[in-house]
Order: structure tokens, then sequence, then C-alpha cells
């Protein structure tokens, strides 16, 4: 359900600390002195930032060995199996990238809700929920995927080829749960009042990496499967 939100008030704004420290916590006790809210809404920790890209270079490296051993792998294999992809997963993909809809509206209505406008229009709990469900809903196509493969008689020892589609959307599944995570959390922040700006980027752009890397494995496992 929706949760009534009121954005920081007059009083809120004014607020200064004795020792002239901005806190450390949501965006209403992170007003400095002189009550430049808009300079704390805009200021991003660089370890935050630095954290998520890499981690995201992390991810990247390890596909990339993963496709090299898939091509090699193909190379040196006289009995590779070629096999029809589950039709589920372009569904998948389309639902994978509805949910970055939905996760950039709910961003830039977090972005207005800041600003101080109190607008039932800028309330952006349901478009995060609305990302979350859409997230549980590609990895159930995930499963449903892999019982259509299974259904056909390839399992993950069958042949080298159904091994790599298991890998490749078991490890993509997987890291797309640690966003889910990432994307409660936002919501558990944003109903607390504690939602900094750059946990809201960070898992944005988490999240669409993820979209660009289905799109990727979704092409090399046609291209190569």
């Amino acid at each position: 359900m929706a949760t009534a939100f009121h954005p920081p008030n007059s009083t809120t704004r004014n607020i200064s600390r004795p020792n002239g420290g901005s806190g450390n916590g949501g965006w209403r006790n992170l007003v400095p002195e002189g009550g430049n809210l808009r300079a704390v809404q805009e200021y991003a920790p660089p370890p935050a930032s630095t954290a998520v890209w890499v981690f995201v270079a992390a991810v990247c490296m390890t596909f990339a060995a993963l496709t090299s051993a898939l091509v090699v792998r193909k190379g040196g294999a006289v009995e590779w199996r070629h096999f029809t992809l589950p039709s589920i997963l372009y569904l998948n993909t389309a639902i994978l990238l509805a949910s970055s809809v939905t996760l950039e509206t709910s961003r830039r209505r977090i972005a207005t809700f800041m600003g101080g406008q109190n607008t039932a229009a800028a309330n952006p709990t349901r478009w995060l929920y609305a990302t979350l469900s859409l997230g549980f809903l590609f990895l159930a196509g995930q499963y449903v995927a892999w019982r259509q493969l299974s259904a056909q008689g390839l399992f993950l020892a069958t042949n080298p080829s159904s091994s790599f589609f298991y890998v490749f959307t078991a490890m993509h599944a997987l890291h797309l749960s640690g966003g889910l995570y990432a994307m409660m959390r936002v919501i558990r922040k944003l109903n607390g009042q504690t939602l900094r700006r750059v946990t809201m980027d960070a898992t944005a752009h988490y999240w669409h990496f993820m979209d660009v890397l289905w799109i990727y494995l979704l092409v090399l496992l046609w291209a190569k499967l």
C-alpha cells in the first residue's frame, strides 16, 4: 500500500547543530546550518557510489570469464548440442525492461518529494513496489524457463551447451536477487524518511546494469547455443 509522506517543513529546514555539523541520518537531519537542503540532497558520498561501480566491474569480469569459457568450450566440443531457447525468456526481458521504467519513475518522484512538493502524484512508494514485483516476476519467469528446458531433457549435466545456459541464467538471477534486496532496503528507508539520494541512485544504477547484462546474455545464448 502507498504510504503518505510529508515533506520537510520550514522548521526542519532551518535546524542547525551546535558544532556546525550536518549529521548522518535522512534528509531531515542532514540540513546544514545555512539551511541549504538542495546542496545536501545533491551530495553523493564517494564511498557509496564507488562501492557500486567496483562491484559492477567485478561482475563484468566474472561474466567476461564465463563468456571466454563458453567460446573456447564450444570450439573444442564435438558433442556440442544446439537447442532452442525457452520462449519465456523474451517475455522475461520485457518484464525486466519495464522494471527499469518504473524504477526511473520512482526515482524522479523521490527527487520531487525530497524537494518539498507534497502532492499525491509525487508519492514514489507504489512505483518502487511495482519495480520490486516485476523483479520477482522475472525470477519466477526464469524458473519457468528452467522447467521448460528440463522438459526437453536438458539438465545441468546433460550437455556443455545446457550447462552454460543454467550457469549464465542462475548467476544473473543470483545477482538480480541482490538488487531486489537493495530495493527492499530503499523502500524501508523511504518509509522511515531516512533515505539518502546516493542510496537511491546507487540502487538504480545497479538495477539498470542488471538489465544491460541480461540483454547481453540473451544475445550471447541465442547466438552460441
